[in-house]
């Protein structure tokens, strides 16, 4: 089948994981990246082998021969970002979270659905292998009927209030940066929650540093999530049923090993390695959607995502939490 054509906007860190993941996608051609600057385009088409850069994200957005658009930049730029894309006719992948707010989130996923082109909200994790054992093994009732997630997200960075994590203005906070990890596990596992509780501490900046969150679902499941950007975790995640429990492993936000424990039963080891830095099994949804006419992914679909951004909303409204640019009324 014919390659899909990416176009890369922005160049910043996550734009060159990507980008590189890309290149271990054999279907995939990096045709074109756009950023605010010609010399900053210039120099990652140089350094990705990219045979098109653009000063700008309206022309990147304007090539006829781009088919799809990976959106990476800081958070509050992506409804902006991402309007440009599909007002110029291109399906998109957004990099998570896909906005600030779920008001933002709507407003694409309304414009994806008129102008009848693909949107994904880029969870990746979602799409590791060993993330599509788990939802096999929670499917099968492998360990019965799954009734409390524990998950933690933590880091320690160092304090800069200028520093993306740190700075309101860009959408900074543990929250929209790794607790997105977090509260879409919970809602692949349990769905939308039908309570929401969080305490938050807000640091010199005003943004969440760390704080942990107990959401609970129908028939009384309950998930228990920790998230912070200046207190590193162990960085795993516990799915616990009536009849065994699954373990993923150190990283499990990247997930490559797991331990299923049953009662009675030897601890199993499960591993899958991934596809290069993992980025290439997330692109290959996306262009497997569109070469199928589908216009939105049913492993990351829409109204999720929707649902993880008014979960996110609720716990920064009980926190306090609002960006610059935001009403209250937003969130």
């Amino acid at each position: 089948m014919p390659g899909v054509r990416w176009g890369i906007l922005g160049t910043g860190g996550i734009a060159r994981q990507f980008t590189a993941g890309l290149r271990d996608s054999p279907d995939a051609e990096i045709l074109a990246v756009g950023s605010r600057t010609g010399d900053s385009a210039r120099k990652f088409a140089d350094e990705f082998g990219v045979p098109r850069s653009y000063a700008g994200y309206e022309q990147l957005a304007a090539d006829p021969d781009v088919d799809v658009i990976y959106v990476a930049t800081p958070h509050p730029f992506h409804e902006e970002n991402v309007t440009l894309c599909l007002k110029a006719g291109k399906h998109v992948l957004c990099e998570k979270p896909m906005t600030v707010n779920a008001e933002q989130a709507e407003r694409l996923i309304s414009l994806a659905e008129e102008r009848g082109l693909f949107l994904m909200e880029g969870m990746w994790t979602r799409f590791f292998p060993l993330m599509g054992r788990v939802r096999e093994m929670l499917s099968s009732g492998a360990i019965g009927e799954p009734r409390m997630l524990g998950v933690d997200f933590g880091f320690r960075a160092p304090f800069d209030p200028l520093q993306r994590l740190f700075n309101p203005d860009l959408g900074g906070g543990a929250l929209l940066d790794v607790g997105v990890y977090c509260v879409s596990l919970s809602s692949m596992v349990f769905g939308a929650p039908e309570k929401i509780s969080g305490l938050a501490h807000l640091g010199k900046t005003g943004v969440d540093e760390q704080s942990a969150a107990i959401l609970k679902h129908g028939d009384g499941r309950i998930s228990t999530i920790s998230i912070a950007t200046r207190t590193a975790t162990p960085q795993e995640a516990v799915i616990s049923g009536t009849e065994g429990r699954i373990k993923i492993h150190s990283e499990w936000w990247r997930p490559h090993t797991l331990t299923l424990s049953r009662p009675g039963q030897e601890d199993e080891t499960i591993e899958a390695l991934s596809t290069g830095n993992g980025f290439p099994h997330e692109a290959a949804e996306v262009m497997n959607c569109i070469r199928s006419g589908e216009r939105e992914s049913a492993v990351m679909p829409l109204r999720e995502t929707l649902e993880i951004a008014r979960t996110m909303d609720e716990l920064r409204r009980q926190w306090g939490l609002v960006y610059p640019g935001e009403q209250r009324g937003d969130i």
